[in-house]
């Protein structure tokens, strides 16, 4: 079982989560009443949406751990899982992202762009393994 599998397993069980089709077609996904939280595109590699504002909030924080990257322009961060240190990070930018969706939504005018895995702004595009 990947790191990615086993974060996954967890957050299907979170009550304001579901997992769902990611609109970028490719892998598995979770989602909240307000739309998607989570792509899992690989064993490894996961994005995250987070508001914009969340990202410009935390983007100091999140460039420093060496786990996140950052695309400039999107709602979405990519987290790579290396260790299980890595799936707790992930499982509590969920829970910023649950709260940034409710409360840092972004404005209705400005549309939601694809996922950075769909942007070809993953950590390895090369790495399509399963989980």
């Amino acid at each position: 079982m990947t790191l990615a599998s086993r974060a996954l397993a967890q957050l299907a069980t979170w009550p304001d989560l579901r997992r769902a089709v990611p609109s970028c077609g490719r892998g598995q996904a979770v989602s909240s009443a307000e739309g998607e939280i989570a792509h899992f595109h690989s064993g490894r590699d996961v994005d995250l949406r987070l508001t914009d504002r969340a990202v410009r909030r935390f983007a100091k924080d999140l460039r420093g751990s060496g786990v996140v990257r950052i695309v400039p322009g999107s709602q979405w961060v990519t987290l790579r899982l290396d260790a299980a240190s890595d799936v707790d990070l992930l499982l509590t930018l969920v829970s910023v992202a649950l709260t940034a969706q409710q409360s840092w939504p972004d404005p209705v005018e400005r549309p939601l762009v694809g996922c950075n895995d769909q942007r070809g702004a993953g950590f390895v595009s090369a790495d399509h393994g399963r989980f």
